[in-house]
Order: structure tokens, then C-alpha cells, then sequence
């Protein structure tokens, strides 16, 4: 097992912060450095950014929003970044959701699998140059009724494979995933609930004649380090209710049903009532603090080394911490104890 970091979102006034963070794990020998976006800052350009300061460390997105880009689009950012970055670069999808997707792209959130397949398609085909030609039911090109023409990607990518994962949450997906990419981006990743996950994606991989050796299981998951774990926490609240009980609508928040199917049905209900009453700290207050546990990396050296015991056995290949402290220095060391703990636990690569 590996580890990377992530990076999260940009332009908040922690640009300094999350470059010391890259430039400490480039150093510590983290395999990769992820970059997300939402609807501020891009992933491309903090990625270009960070990989012209660190040396080794693999750059990915996590993700690329599918609405935001057309597929020969995303197809040329992938090949100028890893380009630039020497060989480095990790293309990570995701459709986001309703409220993003049609809210600030302007694009319908309707048949995300469909769309998902062709746009991957469309992104191989135009890293594999090939000249592009596609007709599908989101794309088609080129579009037949005018001058355009069929077109093959100018840029030579440093390698003949650009690693593809997606991010996924819903069984459909992750079978998709299986199918069709190199490795799952997950959220809220629980060792308890990851068979089910696992089998899902090992559906996919069958259909194409492929098990899961080789493919990548990349959980994000906050790291706080600490002598009380329930004191560890209370930081990653804030960043669970958000997401169960904000990250879409009530009638469709992914990750509110993933909660659901994990067995937290009651306290999920309970979050997204208060979240969008914006009762945010009551929804704060209704995170298990067993659904914390399950999905982060909280205490000790020790304990983290534990954890990571049994993140290992349950099919994790890079673990990818998000460091929470109340300070940068908080977070820096926490990066160095999970390396530590990963040596501890005599599960690294």
C-alpha cells in the first residue's frame, strides 16, 4: 500500500499551505498529490503549478468534472500535464452531481453512466491519437451536418498510458469503474463495507476479462493525530456533515444514500435536515462518531498503524490522507506520522 495526499480545493488564501503540504510529501515519498475542483478553483492549473515545484510525487485529479470539460478537451489538459510533469500525471473523473452539473455548467444531469462511458471512450481514443470519429447518444464527433472534421491530438504524451480513475459511489458506478478505468477514487471508505464496494468493481473488471490485480483502491480519508481519538474527530465533522448533508439536494445526495446503505440511515436523515435548515452545527453534532472512526485515521501512531493494517487487507492500494490540524505545522507533522505509521504497520510498498 502506498500513500498520497490530497490536496483538496484552491484559492481559499491556502495556496502557500497546500504547496509546503506537496512540496513535504514530494519529499517524504508520497506516490501522488490529488487536486479537486467544485465551482472555484481548477484542478489543471494547480496541478501544472504543483508538479513544476515538487520532482517526483504523481500528480491527479480528483477530480475533473465530466460537465466541465468536452472530452477531447479533458484529453488535451491530460496530455499537456503529463507533458510538463514528465510522465507524472493521474487523470481523475467524476460527473459531480445535479445542483453543479446543471447549476453552474449548464449541462443536464441525465444518464451519468451513458455519459461517463462515451466521454471515456472519446478521452483513450484522443490520448491513444487515433483521428477522433464517435457517435453516441452525448457525443458525436465530428458533428455531422458541417465543416468539422475528424481530428487527431497533436501533443505526445510521455507515456502511451495515462492512468484513468473514477470517482464513485453508487454499485452502477463502481461496476463502470471496473470496467472501463485503472482505479476508484472513494469517499468515506469503511473497511466494514468495502467487500460489497469491491464486488461490484470485480464485476466490471470480469466483463472485460480483467481481475482486480493491478487496479488501483484510492480512499481519501482525513488523518488527525492525537492521544483521543473521539478528540480526533471533532475537526472532521465539520467536513462529513457538509457532504451528507449538503453535497446535493434532499431527494439526491450520493453520499447522504452511502451513509444510508452503511447503515446510518437515522443520523443521516438527522444531518441533512439540520444542514439544510443550515443548522450547521447541529449537523455537525449528528455525525456518528463511529461513522468517523470507520472512514478516517484518528489517534495515535499506533492506532493509525492498526487501521491501516486492516485498510491494506480490505483491498486499499493507496491510501490517500487529507491532514486536518489547527495549524500547517499540525498538518506537516501529521504527514510525517503517517509515514511512520505505514512503516509501522508493515503494510507499504
Amino acid at each position: 500500500m502506498q500513500l498520497g495526499l490530497n490536496l483538496g480545493y484552491w484559492g481559499a488564501g491556502n495556496d502557500a499551505d497546500n504547496l509546503e503540504l506537496a512540496r513535504d510529501a514530494d519529499a517524504l515519498g508520497y506516490s501522488v498529490a490529488w487536486v479537486a475542483e467544485a465551482y472555484g478553483s481548477d484542478a489543471p492549473t494547480v496541478l501544472a503549478w504543483v508538479g513544476a515545484q515538487t520532482t517526483s510525487i504523481d500528480l491527479g485529479s480528483a477530480i475533473f468534472q465530466i460537465p466541465g470539460r468536452t472530452p477531447a478537451n479533458c484529453a488535451m489538459t491530460a496530455a499537456t500535464l503529463d507533458t510538463l510533469s514528465g510522465g507524472r500525471f493521474r487523470l481523475g473523473l467524476g460527473v459531480s452531481g445535479p445542483q453543479v452539473s446543471e447549476g453552474w455548467h449548464g449541462v443536464r444531469f441525465d444518464k451519468p453512466l451513458a455519459r461517463t462511458r462515451e466521454y471515456a471512450d472519446i478521452v483513450r481514443m484522443a490520448l491513444r491519437r487515433e483521428r477522433v470519429r464517435y457517435e453516441g447518444q452525448h457525443y458525436v464527433l465530428p458533428l455531422p451536418d458541417g465543416p468539422g472534421k475528424a481530428l487527431q491530438l497533436t501533443v505526445h504524451p510521455v507515456r502511451e498510458h495515462i492512468p484513468m480513475y473514477l470517482a464513485a459511489v453508487g454499485p452502477k458506478n463502481l461496476e463502470l469503474s471496473g470496467e472501463l478505468f485503472d482505479g476508484w477514487l472513494a469517499i468515506f471508505y469503511s473497511p466494514d463495507h468495502a467487500k460489497e464496494s469491491l464486488s461490484s468493481i470485480a464485476a466490471g473488471r470480469a466483463k472485460v476479462g480483467k481481475t482486480l490485480e493491478g487496479y488501483d483502491v484510492v480512499p481519501t480519508m482525513p488523518l488527525v493525530v492525537g492521544a483521543d481519538p473521539r478528540a480526533c474527530a471533532d475537526p472532521v465533522r465539520w467536513y462529513a456533515a457538509l457532504y451528507v448533508g449538503g453535497m446535493g439536494s434532499r431527494e439526491k445526495n450520493f453520499y447522504n444514500q452511502l451513509a444510508v446503505r452503511m447503515g446510518y440511515e437515522q443520523a443521516a436523515g438527522q444531518i441533512q435536515d439540520r444542514y439544510l435548515d443550515r443548522d450547521y452545527q447541529g449537523a455537525a453534532d449528528a455525525v456518528p462518531y463511529e461513522f468517523l472512526d470507520a472512514t478516517s485515521l484518528l489517534g495515535s501512531k499506533e492506532r493509525i498503524a492498526e487501521k491501516m493494517q486492516v485498510l491494506a487487507a480490505s483491498g486499499v492500494t493507496t491510501l490517500t490522507v487529507s491532514p486536518f490540524g489547527a495549524t500547517q505545522q499540525d498538518k506537516r507533522a501529521a504527514l510525517r506520522t503517517a509515514v511512520e505509521a505505514l512503516e509501522l504497520a508493515g503494510v507499504g510498498d
